[in-house]
């Protein structure tokens, strides 16, 4: 990534009433252009789970189907996992509670028709070293 970018984004990421909007591929992009690559480790952690259903087929559709409509619009990871008999959509790499229950609020308020199937779980997640 173009070190000049980097350097605009975090200006504007700094100024007080201004939000960036951006993929999470960028913020990795931004980090690894400053700091170099890092190496991802699987730690206890939560996710939002926005998803769970446990018909074989119909269940598997709608995860990927969900999966697809969320992963170029939201700015955490989507997890789509079966863990039988159950397929489940999972968002985020969040170390505490309080940094899921934050993504969560946001969330529900651009998709509330998923208020209801959204829940804050314990999972394992990925992280840089």
């Amino acid at each position: 990534m173009n070190i000049l970018l980097v350097i605009i984004l975090s200006v504007f990421d700094s100024i007080p009433g201004v939000q960036v909007l951006q993929d999470s591929t960028v913020g990795v992009l931004m980090e690894e252009a400053m700091y170099g690559k890092k190496e991802l480790v699987t730690i206890d952690g939560f996710r939002v789970q926005i998803y769970s259903a446990n018909n074989q087929q119909k269940s598997k559709a709608e995860a990927l189907d969900l999966e697809m409509q969320l992963k170029d619009r939201i700015s955490q990871t989507v997890y789509v996992q079966y863990q039988p008999p159950f397929w489940k959509v999972r968002l985020g790499d969040f170390r505490t509670y309080d940094e899921a229950k934050e993504y969560k609020k946001i969330f529900v308020q651009q998709y509330p028709h998923l208020r209801g199937d959204t829940y804050i779980v314990r999972d394992k997640i990925q992280v840089k070293q």
